[in-house]
């Protein structure tokens, strides 16, 4: 059996994502991103409230590079992974966890933008400097993109990266990195990436801000 428990638009589309490109049955399970993540049964679940969470056979998994590993392994068929003797192996390892890297930093805006809802409330250095880091993150990805693909071929590096990506179009200029753009639009055509994305609302489908405008 497998379970996956998700908010949308959160890191768990990540698991979602890769679990829809997989192709095995499994039972999804959506929360809205409130304090129900905190109140039981999800808490005995995982204590700190947070998604993604992945039952698979009795084991628990709680944090999305170790989901998108596990279900590599689990499934190699799927040709997701590289395994240990592979040459990408340390490379797709690498970009697997730097999508944590992006995130941090979308992370920290949502928590400004969105989650902060009173303007008294934000704080414009932080914003100014979170979008910088932000915009880092993606021109390494950009330095990295030498094809297609972050590898020689679409891996689950490429849907980490691809769902903070997603993320981070709300609060940096995609347009600005040619081969990232490209890159990302190619991901988006996915039948995969398509069935991810949130069926209602989310929590970034208010119009309140410019995506890449920081408020002075």
């Amino acid at each position: 059996m497998i379970r996956l428990h998700h908010c949308h638009q959160t890191r768990s589309m990540r698991s979602l994502w890769l679990l829809y490109e997989i192709g095995v049955d499994f039972d999804l399970q959506v929360y809205p991103f409130d304090k129900t993540l905190r109140q039981e049964p999800y808490r005995s679940l995982n204590p700190t409230g947070r998604v993604p969470t992945l039952e698979i056979d009795g084991v628990v998994i709680t944090e999305s590079g170790a989901i998108a590993e596990y279900l590599c392994e689990r499934f190699p068929q799927a040709g997701l992974g590289r395994d240990p003797g592979h040459a990408d192996r340390a490379l797709w390892l690498n970009w697997l966890h730097f999508a944590e890297t992006v995130s941090q930093h979308c992370a920290a805006l949502t928590q400004q933008h969105v989650a902060l809802r009173e303007d008294h409330m934000r704080s414009p250095i932080i914003m100014q400097l979170e979008a910088k880091r932000l915009a880092k993150t993606l021109a390494t990805v950009e330095a990295g993109l030498q094809g297609d693909y972050l590898l020689s071929s679409f891996s689950a590096a490429d849907i980490g990266i691809g769902q903070a990506a997603y993320m981070a179009g709300h609060f940096v200029e995609l347009a600005q990195f040619p081969r990232l753009s490209d890159w990302f639009a190619r991901l988006q055509r996915r039948e995969a990436f398509q069935k991810a994305l949130p069926d209602a609302p989310g929590l970034y489908d208010q119009p309140f801000y410019a995506p890449w405008e920081i408020p002075s």
